[in-house]
């Protein structure tokens, strides 16, 4: 299984960096202050809604029990419908609060010597969420009763409760809930900026990055409306908070198995397809139930909390485990995608699953904290493996691009031979014959000149016989294929090639070195292929300098024979490469580029292929692949 890139290793730690500092950050925060823990309170149960704090003050001391810090919530017992919870107080100071950590029901009040302090006045259900009581400087060494009351079983603190200074608890209070907040708002605007941008990519993109963008948002939102902070701002709106969240977990459980899909296909036998479909149907249907029990006034909230608590946290853990099976599976085939959702979504898995757990067996008490966090990393990962695509269409893209260029500059090249082919089969025989009568004559009179005259007819016939071997290389042209096709020995043709090179080589102050492999056959006309290979060490010839050196290389690799021509000459550019083969370009003083082009045709007539490798002042290597004679 293959590591994802450095550079997706590298967010993937960074990510990790931010995320640890946050809550370390207020950790050390919160180590700083010297807030005073209470250890343990006194609670005392009602069985009526009506309460009186002349009542529970003067309640004989039998009637309330001890309960410490680090327990559960006791749970009231049969009939009971609020509670009495009596604290000790330390001595504060000016400006001090009492800080709870989870609070459960529907209203919550709080007196200190028959005094009214705090009053929640039903405009928030508290589920687990923070509770901070101002407390003044009168207030200090006092008893504090505080009075929690819920429509069912769901009311009373759990928890540490702390007294110390308000600004400081606040501080505290607000930067620890407030985070859910600003990652919320974060995903939503993500969501939102990769939404615009989607609009401008084409309509295959669209499907895809559209269900990732609901996944994005999904989860956004369900940081917003679960986090205890936001029933501070909202107050009375605890109903259109808790649709909001539905709305968006209806949405986020099919939009994320379509991602999943549309990366990974529909799975063995279709089964990701069908749980698509199962929860498409299954998110309609809470849906209506939602939309039922708004019109019947709530009052099927029991059922519905059934479906969309107990039914879906069932279906999410079931959805979680298949889909990080798969994802596992598909990792272990190589897929880079895989590896990288695995990795986020494994994390992310682990932490919901491990808390749905908890939550269920602490009979929905445990308020979910953790799942954000790996939440957060799994979208980031799910971005990644988008960026991914993209920038793999736009490779795909540079690719058919080069592609394109590619076959424009093999067109061109053709294009080319074909007018040379042309130009050759209608030119080369009509001007040959004036060419050899000329000469004729100018032998005849060379015959009867003088000593200065022979030397210019001398001159003359050379220059005569020059066009006559331009005239050859455009008959080439006109006819590239062999004339007859033979199966020859590679390494003896070499060796003749080599014969008749050596005195020009020597002239050049070079030397020619043979490293051939034995019983190395091609098909083709050996004459021609001699003509190729005469053609590639004489420009290599040309082009030594002091202690000169080419080294002709042949050997057989699989279904084909490898002829390497190498020389330390002086070498060429880039852009000299480039322009190999092409009519009339040539690096020579007198050459006419036609003897690269004639090598190149009958290279292309042997079904081989030719290959330069030069660098400046570096010297230059010839590659030719041929295919080995059916016969071998």
């Amino acid at each position: 299984m293959k590591l994802p890139s450095t550079k997706t290793a590298a967010a993937l730690i960074m990510l990790l960096l931010v995320i640890a500092i946050i809550p370390v950050g207020i950790a050390m925060e919160w180590g700083g202050h010297k807030e005073v823990a209470l250890p343990v309170w006194q609670l005392k149960w009602e069985h009526t809604a009506i309460h009186d704090i002349q009542e529970a003050m003067t309640a004989p001391s039998g009637e309330w029990r001890t309960v410490e810090a680090r327990e559960d919530r006791p749970q009231p017992p049969s009939g009971a419908d609020s509670a009495w919870l009596r604290f000790s107080l330390p001595r504060t100071e000016a400006n001090s609060a009492l800080l709870i950590d989870k609070v459960y029901g529907d209203s919550l009040q709080a007196y200190i010597d028959n005094r009214l302090i705090y009053d929640s006045n039903d405009l928030i259900h508290y589920s687990g969420n923070k509770v901070l009581i101002p407390l003044s400087r009168e207030d200090s060494a006092k008893q504090l009763y505080l009075w929690s009351t819920g429509g069912g079983r769901e009311f009373g603190i759990e928890g540490e409760v702390r007294v110390g200074s308000y600004d400081k608890l606040l501080s505290f209070y607000v930067k620890q809930d407030l985070v859910d907040l600003v990652i919320g708002a974060a995903l939503i605007f993500m969501g939102g900026a990769l939404m615009i941008c989607l609009l401008f990519l084409k309509p295959e993109f669209f499907s895809g990055g559209f269900s990732l963008i609901l996944v994005i948002i999904s989860f956004g939102v369900l940081l917003i409306t679960y986090s205890p902070f936001l029933r501070l701002i909202v107050n009375s709106q605890e109903r259109l908070t808790g649709i909001c969240f539905d709305l968006a977990l209806f949405t986020l459980l099919p939009a994320f198995t379509i991602y999943f899909e549309q990366l990974f296909g529909p799975g063995k036998r279709g089964l990701t397809t069908r749980l698509r479909n199962f929860q498409l149907a299954y998110s309609l249907f809470c849906l209506g139930a939602l939309v039922l029990n708004a019109v019947l006034a709530f009052r099927l909230d029991y059922l519905y909390s059934f479906l969309t608590v107990d039914v879906t946290g069932v279906l999410i853990m079931a959805q979680f485990v298949y889909l990080l099976y798969l994802s596992l599976s598909y990792a272990r085939r190589g897929n880079k995608d895989a590896v990288i959702f695995s990795m986020g979504f494994s994390i992310f898995a682990f932490l919901s699953l491990s808390e749905l757990l908890i939550y269920y067996f602490s009979s929905e008490r445990y308020h979910l904290y953790w799942w954000k966090w790996g939440m957060v990393l799994f979208v980031i990962s799910l971005i990644v493996i988008l960026g991914r695509r993209f920038a793999g269409n736009h490779e795909q893209a540079v690719e058919y691009s080069r592609e394109l260029e590619k076959f424009n500059n093999e067109l061109q090249r053709s294009e080319k031979m074909e007018i040379i082919s042309e130009l050759a089969a209608s030119v080369a025989h009509e001007v040959r014959n004036p060419l050899q009568v000329t000469r004729g004559f100018l032998q005849i009179l060379g015959e009867r000149s003088g000593k200065k005259e022979k030397e210019y007819l001398q001159m003359a016939m050379e220059e005569l016989d020059r066009a006559s071997v331009i005239i050859t290389d455009f008959l080439t042209f006109a006819k590239p294929g062999m004339d007859t096709v033979d199966v020859f020995e590679v390494s003896g043709e070499l060796k003749h090639v080599s014969g008749i090179l050596v005195p020009l080589a020597n002239l050049q102050g070079g030397a020619i070195e043979l490293h051939l492999q034995e019983d190395l056959q091609v098909s083709g006309s050996p004459a021609k292929f001699k003509q190729a290979f005469i053609n590639l060490i004489k420009n290599s010839i040309e082009s030594l300098q002091e202690d000169g050196l080419i080294v002709v290389t042949a050997w057989k690799t699989g279904r084909h024979v490898v002829i390497s021509v190498q020389d330390n000459g002086e070498g060429m550019k880039v852009s000299e490469l480039a322009r190999l083969g092409e009519p009339y370009y040539s690096n020579k003083t007198k050459g006419t580029g036609l003897g690269l082009m004639v090598t190149f045709r009958i290279i292309e007539a042997m079904n081989g292929s030719i290959e330069f490798q030069s660098r400046k002042g570096e010297g230059t290597e010839v590659i030719v692949k041929l295919p080995v004679s059916g016969n071998n």
